[in-house]
């Protein structure tokens, strides 16, 4: 649908800019059309005020196609920005989907890395294969969880 790369964003600014700086050659020349087509402004032939009419209408089409522009490039900019934030929270969740993952082996390591001398597995011949069993088990655990859930 989009590309969200920094070209199109700075497209997007592109055309606005270019947008305004119309809006701002079109905007002025509706009230001076309008005072030389009402009769305001004296010496102006009935036969030109009709031609100044009809100015003054391609002048209003001319500005409402103005509006709609900008209007449409405001409704892709937001777009783009919606993606991009959409984008960043998908990276947050692999990021913290990392992090939970990591800090379950780091949690057992500070536990046994205290040194206690009253811990079951402490005494017993299988206890640090059994540790790092657990450990990966519960890694691997997580990382199906996270992968099912699209985290990963």
């Amino acid at each position: 649908m989009f590309s969200s790369g920094a070209t199109d964003v700075r497209r997007i600014y592109n055309l606005k800019r270019e947008v305004i700086e119309f809006k701002r050659a079109v905007i002025p020349l509706a009230r001076p059309l309008e005072a030389l087509h009402s009769g305001q402004v004296g010496g102006v032939p009935l036969e030109i005020r009709r031609y100044i009419r009809d100015i003054a209408d391609h002048v209003r089409q001319v500005t409402e196609m103005q509006l709609g522009f900008d209007d449409l490039l405001n409704s892709a900019l937001q777009a783009d920005l919606a993606q991009i934030g959409v984008q960043q929270n998908n990276d947050m969740r692999k990021i913290s989907a990392w992090v939970a993952i990591a800090a379950v082996p780091t949690m057992l390591a500070g536990i046994y890395g205290m040194n206690f001398d009253h811990m079951p597995e402490l005494r017993w011949a299988y206890g640090y294969p059994a540790i790092l069993l657990v450990m990966a088990g519960v890694c691997l655990l997580l990382y199906r969880m996270f992968r099912r859930s699209g985290w990963l």
